[in-house]
């Protein structure tokens, strides 16, 4: 199969639904599934690097740390990668820095950018853009959390309120990519996938011989780049995918063979909340993923008190959800070494004040 081609100019799709970098994709049949699944390339280990090259010129490496309250807690080693340290206090900044990279340096830079966002992307989009010199129009569903609104526009980025949700949030910024002549960015690309990689091999090159690493899910660049390094390393480490109970399109789609579409997803990990998988991802964690664990709002809550509790950390829901589903399997994972993405910090001040009242 062809190198993964991370070149933005490569693509007179302007107006595509997904941007001009694609994953080259086969089709093959799964018996177990009742419908046909992708088989996408992932980035390779010199993707992730050369993706490092620019990350690094902006970020520091995060730490991991093994918390002993919270290892005591679970009864496990338990090792935490600190992404909620980044200056957009979130991982998605490794993929948009990259993202932003390529198509600055290109021979086809639009005018703008567009994408839809329930906080993380846009900021990382936001972050990027204004360090390129490019105008980033972001687009939210109403009702987002005023705090990343605000952090949104304080980065430079124009902020539309549309829609009820994130997918529909998504469809209306790729309306508007069309009719404002703007490079629709998705929150899923190989990309934005090689850059946030750069979180993972960090962490396993910092730990050695990890046995599971919970990562959360949303539209699934941060389980995909854990699961490249994963696979370019030849680690034995099993991968275990996230989501919310309440935003379950994954499993669901992992079941039926093909992105299934859910009516709501009604929770409060913001960064968890979508109703459609996207297909390439959802091969890619159907292919190589352990399993998904869905965990409840409750569940989530209990998470976040004890990062703030064990770890003096601050977490949003989506990153609080890792540490869930490993507190729901804590007796599968006893005197096991463990990996927790803590993916994010921005969780708005009453809902954090709620969760620990």
């Amino acid at each position: 199969m062809a190198p993964l081609n991370l070149n933005i100019a490569s693509s007179a799709a302007r107006c595509a639904t997904t941007i001009s970098v694609q994953f080259q994709v086969e089709r093959r049949t799964i018996r177990s599934f009742a419908a046909e699944v992708h088989s996408v390339r992932l980035p390779s280990l010199e993707d992730v690097r050369r993706a490092g090259e620019v990350v690094y010129q902006d970020l520091a490496p995060t730490p991991q740390i093994c918390w002993p309250l919270l290892s005591n807690r679970i009864g496990a080693e338990v090792w935490v990668k600190h992404e909620n340290m980044l200056p957009v206090g979130a991982f998605k900044i490794r993929g948009g820095l990259f993202y932003m990279h390529e198509l600055a340096n290109s021979d086809d830079t639009p005018p703008g950018v567009i994408t839809a966002t329930r906080g993380n992307h846009g900021q990382s989009i936001a972050f990027a853009a204004a360090k390129h010199g490019i105008k980033a129009v972001i687009v939210v569903p109403r009702g987002n959390c005023a705090a990343k609104n605000h952090a949104m526009r304080s980065l430079g980025a124009e902020l539309i309120e549309h829609g009820e949700d994130f997918d529909t949030a998504s469809e209306h910024a790729r309306e508007l990519a069309c009719s404002a002549g703007l490079r629709p960015i998705a929150s899923f690309d190989p990309c934005l996938v090689a850059g946030v990689a750069t979180y993972a091999l960090e962490f396993f090159e910092a730990v050695q011989a990890l046995d599971t690493m919970y990562v959360p899910i949303g539209m699934g660049s941060g389980i995909c780049g854990v699961i490249a390094m994963r696979e370019a390393l030849g680690l034995a480490t099993e991968v275990v995918g996230v989501v919310a109970r309440e935003a379950n399109t994954y499993p669901l789609s992992m079941a039926a063979g093909h992105p299934v579409t859910t009516n709501s997803a009604d929770t409060i990990a913001d960064g968890l909340a979508i109703r459609k998988a996207n297909p390439q991802a959802l091969a890619i964690i159907t292919r190589h993923a352990a399993r998904i664990v869905e965990v409840s709002e409750t569940e989530i809550r209990s998470a976040i008190r004890c990062y703030q509790g064990d770890c003096s950390q601050i977490a949003e829901g989506a990153a609080a959800a890792a540490l869930a589903a490993l507190m729901q399997e804590r007796s599968e994972m006893a005197g096991k070494r463990v990996g927790l993405v803590l993916s994010g910090s921005n969780i708005g001040r009453e809902l954090f004040m709620d969760v620990l009242a």
